[in-house]
């Protein structure tokens, strides 16, 4: 099996995997990998994070051009603005995940740090997570905004929508956006209590022995 071959497989054995313990919906949320001579595979649009067909994946050339496979999702913008402006992206993902939409439509919400110190995996492989407005789903607006970060965050949550990462390789990818849906859901949890969170002092311990400074921390 070929480099590429094997690529496609993962992306659809991870999809599938998180559409299967309800981390998205439907035909809800869409991958991108980067794949070895610099081009992108991509989930297509309206298709099931439970059901992608490795070989209908849309496929896309280095400068961008689409070379094959089936019509790519409508979030096209969003996927290219993390690898335009994050030069060591390997893999986008986008869910519609339950909780992390939830804490993004109260009215408290912290833009410059959606997520509560709750423990420090969040920090381990997100950074701070910038939660951004609401734009409509294929707006190409969407990939302006995560521009205007100049990389500088590898997560965004879009309000009333849904989470985004970027990661270093796909496996981290997906392990950072399920961080970022189960801090979602124990900071739901613990609302309305005073927990007890991680000082400043050790979030500062956690940015310098585990070199978040890529994640903007």
């Amino acid at each position: 099996m070929s480099e590429e071959a094997r690529l496609r497989e993962r992306i659809c054995t991870l999809a599938r995997s998180m559409f299967e313990r309800g981390l998205t919906h439907g035909s809800t949320g869409n991958i991108s990998a980067r794949t070895a001579d610099g081009g992108l595979l991509v989930s297509p649009t309206g298709t099931s994070f439970g059901r992608l067909d490795p070989g209908r994946l849309s496929r896309f050339d280095a400068a961008g051009r689409q070379i094959g496979g089936d019509k790519p999702t409508k979030e096209m913008p969003l996927h290219g603005a993390f690898y335009q402006t994050r030069g060591r992206t390997a893999a986008v993902v986008h869910l519609h995940s339950c909780h992390s939409v939830a804490l993004s439509a109260l009215p408290d919400a912290d833009p410059e740090d959606f997520l509560p110190p709750i423990t420090p995996y969040a920090f381990m492989q997100l950074g701070r997570v910038r939660l951004l407005p609401y734009f409509r789903p294929g707006d190409p607006a969407i990939g302006e905004a995560v521009r205007g970060l100049a990389g500088r965050r590898s997560a965004v949550m879009l309000a009333n929508h849904g989470p985004v990462v970027a990661g270093l390789d796909l496996e981290g990818a997906c392990n950072a956006i399920e961080e970022l849906e189960a801090t979602a859901r124990l900071a739901l949890l613990l609302r309305g209590t005073t927990p007890n969170l991680l000082t400043p002092a050790q979030v500062d311990e956690l940015v310098r022995l585990h070199d978040i400074a890529w994640g903007d921390a």
